[in-house]
């Protein structure tokens, strides 16, 4: 069984391919085809959840309820999702999207079967703004707190100091918005960041942020995926020439081609715990 090629970084939604495995299993059948366009959840860092849609088999048409990552060892064992027992790209291993499916799946569903693939475009759609939301957010953040440091925590994309790289712990995507969760515990003060003076001044750190916001989408800049090669597991960056300078981080996911997608993106910031920033990424589409 071939590596699955895939073709969302360039924005796809529609596909045609080959079945190349079905999966029973307890919570449905996952389906394996040779290429796609399904943007499956990253089993290690699922923050973006997979794309929904249908597999097309001539007259039939099969829901997907979700895309995932899927994996066969060298002896044939197959794992879905957090089952797989290695780290993505791991020798020994083919590296798969799955397609889970909802209910009863036709009988012309084998290995072998031409399908067409149709993923859910509006919730691709929303996705993909709220992921690059997610990003210019993070980055906004890093550029609001960069004069709390005593130390040097390393650059984020834009040469800023990484925030964002020392202290995030959980990143969740949904349509048109993400919710990050930053610890602002001990190691974070020993790194030498000033968690006081960051809480004293919340409400200022969060205007900054939304500002900063509000100038990079007025700059409509572009936004692209460029990847190393067309398998699942090939490195994909995302890209984004923002005035500051072109953007450039390790990303899995999906995005927008151009910030004029957005009308607003906003956050609001959270520190009920005191160890724990939270913060909120809304979108406002454009028309």
């Amino acid at each position: 069984m071939p590596a699955t090629l895939v073709t969302f970084a360039d924005g796809s939604v529609i596909g045609e391919g080959t079945v190349t495995h079905v999966e029973a299993s307890s919570e449905g059948a996952v389906v394996v085809v040779d290429a796609t366009p399904f943007h499956p959840v990253d089993h290690t860092w699922p923050d973006q959840p997979g794309d929904s849609g249908a597999l097309i088999l001539g007259d039939a048409r099969v829901v997907v309820a979700e895309a995932v990552m899927a994996a066969v060892s060298d002896e044939g064992d197959f794992a879905v999702g957090a089952d797989i027992p290695v780290k993505r790209g791991a020798e020994g291993w083919t590296w798969l999207v799955g397609h889970r499916v909802d209910g009863d799946i036709p009988s012309e569903l084998i290995e072998g079967a031409a399908v067409r693939l149709e993923v859910d475009a509006a919730h691709r759609a929303g996705l993909s703004r709220g992921h690059t939301a997610c990003h210019l957010a993070s980055l906004a953040l890093d550029l609001a707190v960069a004069d709390l440091w005593r130390k040097d925590p390393g650059a984020d994309a834009l040469g800023t100091p990484d925030f964002e790289g020392r202290a995030n712990q959980s990143s969740r995507i949904h349509e048109d918005g993400s919710v990050d969760e930053y610890r602002l515990g001990k190691s974070l003060r020993r790194a030498g960041f000033d968690t006081e003076t960051f809480a004293s001044t919340l409400a200022d750190r969060e205007t900054a942020i939304n500002a900063q916001l509000a100038a990079w989408v007025a700059s409509a800049a572009t936004s692209r995926i460029v990847t190393e090669g067309p398998t699942i597991v090939d490195r994909r960056r995302w890209h984004c020439a923002l005035p500051e300078g072109e953007a450039v981080i390790l990303c899995g996911g999906t995005h927008v081609a151009s910030l004029a997608e957005f009308a607003v993106i906003s956050v609001a910031l959270d520190l009920s715990d005191p160890q724990l920033l939270v913060m909120t990424t809304t979108v406002v589409p454009s028309a």
